[in-house]
């Protein structure tokens, strides 16, 4: 019999390091006027760019992809493609803390969809679930109360939903194909699409400041490698439930880091949310681990 293949690292160690690599994103999006579709563009053509080098190492093994692998991929691609536009639209709109809450929503449904299919959690540690996702709600209420967010809130709601998608099909296709394949595959399909996109709305490409390519650069090799791409690598690992929960770790760094660099003092509620947040992750990614 096969032994199935053991991480060279310890997929929680990888989750909580790809949390952190997000989390940053909310704020590199506030350093920018460019429109958002511009900055998803250009954060995925930079991301590309910088996985090209393993892409080229592993390109033996895109020829191994199969069709079904190829298509969950470009739709995982897809989905991607429509969070970065929700999520970075809302930003404006509304407080990081509401919008951190609400993009948050996925586990709702990554769980649920875990529950009806084949990665059902253990009973034990969905009440754990239920604490974080309660922890985010104190987390992020206040600013759900500020005056005129609520398109905002909307949108950073619909960003959540679509993340549920890319987070259920990202574990269907990681499990056969490699990591930098299928990177490669979602951030290149997502880049073309909102290439199209940008040109359908008469975004213009190139006519941004210095800073502005920084950031772009900034979000690409961040949230997005040391972000999303941590957390696609230990969805071979571990369930996407467990990834989904455990990403709920991200309004509380960005509510932390809002505190220097927007002045956005979180009050005793947050804090006590916060608190919820992380020990509902921790038990529930222990009791799932029991699995």
């Amino acid at each position: 019999m096969e032994r199935k293949a053991q991480p060279v690292f310890n997929p929680y160690f990888v989750l909580a390091l790809g949390v952190t690599g997000i989390s940053f994103s909310a704020f590199l999006v506030r350093m920018t006027d460019a429109p958002p579709a511009i900055i998803a563009f250009w954060r995925l053509v930079f991301t590309c760019l910088l996985l090209s080098p393993m892409a080229i190492r592993d390109r033996a093994q895109f020829k191994a992809v199969g069709k079904k692998d190829l298509l969950l991929s470009l739709l995982s691609g897809l989905f991607l493609c429509l969070h970065f536009v929700f999520w970075f639209a809302s930003l404006p709109k509304t407080t990081v803390s509401s919008a951190t809450l609400l993009v948050n929503i996925h586990p709702l449904v990554v769980v649920t969809a875990g529950w009806f299919g084949k990665e059902k959690m253990r009973p034990g540690a969905l009440p754990w679930a239920g604490a974080a996702l309660a922890g985010i709600a104190l987390l992020g209420w206040g600013g759900l109360q500020v005056t005129g967010a609520f398109a905002g809130n909307l949108l950073a709601a619909a960003g959540g939903l679509m993340l549920a998608g890319y987070y259920l099909l990202g574990r269907q296709v990681r499990a056969r194909v490699a990591i930098s394949v299928y990177s490669l595959l979602v951030y290149g399909a997502s880049a073309l699409l909102l290439l199209a996109g940008n040109l359908a709305a008469a975004n213009p490409l190139f006519s941004y400041s210095s800073a502005d390519w920084l950031i772009f650069a900034a979000l690409a090799a961040v949230p997005t490698i040391c972000g999303h791409t941590l957390l696609n690598w230990s969805l071979k690992y571990l369930p996407a439930g467990a990834v989904s929960v455990g990403a709920l770790g991200e309004p509380v760094i960005a509510t932390i880091l809002a505190i220097p660099l927007l002045q956005e003092i979180p009050s005793l509620v947050q804090l006590a949310g916060g608190i919820l947040v992380i020990g509902g992750i921790g038990m529930f990614l222990k009791a799932s681990r029991k699995q």
